[in-house]
């Protein structure tokens, strides 16, 4: 009985959790960002391109 006590007591799991979904939500919005940011690189690299020719 102690036992299942004590397991239902510790938070050490949740508190891990929680921080893997942290790292989730930062790793979402690192990788929309750079998604972005390449978008707008390639549009000003062929306008550049473009204007090259």
């Amino acid at each position: 009985m102690q036992l299942i006590t004590r397991f239902l007591k510790d938070r050490s799991g949740a508190t891990a959790i929680e921080y893997g979904m942290i790292a989730a939500l930062i790793a979402v919005v690192i990788i929309g960002t750079l998604q972005m940011i390449g978008t707008k690189l390639n549009d000003k690299f062929g306008s550049i391109s473009a204007q090259l020719n």
